[in-house]
């Protein structure tokens, strides 16, 4: 009984060819595009504040505009945080993978290419995001600090743009998961034979 044992442990922490059983980049990448999405969209509510303080009269919860923006502020400095890193892992996890190099893309990429995109790209918005939480901390303490409103439209046309383009790199994310099995704990298991089911 104890061999059996060893042997789903091996398993589990062979099949996505990491030293640990669940990758851990896909989940933190959730919680940046979370906190980011967070953070912006807090902001918008703090700018159209009377459209979501009727929101807030009418669950019976007092709202003021300074809480909008502080929550959007906070979110924003935690996905800088949480960035680094959700890069770091990615970058670790990317380094081990091994997927197979005659498949294709939905994109037409194949994996190195794939892979390789989605690393430039993981640095770009990292640099994005740091970008934007200093231009949001400027914002809030020395430029707008004295105004009602403290956002300005650009920076929130710029956190919608960088929203955008979150989409289209996760979108390079999942093609390397459900399309070459890179890091896909379900994709290995079948691929050498084995129940993912067994493994809940």
């Amino acid at each position: 009984m104890n061999s059996q044992l060893i042997d789903i442990v091996a398993v589990q922490i062979g099949a996505n060819g990491l030293p640990y059983s669940i990758p851990i980049h896909p989940n933190l990448v959730h919680l940046t595009l979370g906190l980011f999405i967070l953070g912006i969209l807090f902001d918008i509510a703090g700018v159209i504040f009377p459209i979501p303080k009727l929101a807030m009269k009418f669950l019976e919860i007092d709202s003021t505009r300074s809480n909008f923006f502080s929550v959007g502020w906070y979110n924003m400095v935690a996905c800088a945080i949480i960035s680094c890193f959700t890069v770091a892992a990615g970058f670790y996890e990317i380094m081990l993978a091994n997927p197979d190099q005659s498949l294709t893309s939905a994109w037409g990429l194949k994996p190195m290419e794939t892979m390789l995109w989605h690393g430039v790209g993981g640095v770009f918005l990292l640099g994005l995001i740091f970008g934007m939480t200093v231009w949001r901390g400027f914002q809030r303490f020395i430029w707008r600090k004295d105004e009602d409103r403290q956002v300005q439209w650009i920076y929130l046309l710029a956190g919608m743009t960088i929203m955008f383009v979150l989409y289209l790199h996760g979108t390079l994310g999942a093609q390397m998961a459900a399309e070459f099995g890179i890091h896909n704990t379900a994709d290995h298991l079948l691929r050498i034979g084995e129940n993912p089911n067994l493994l809940n």
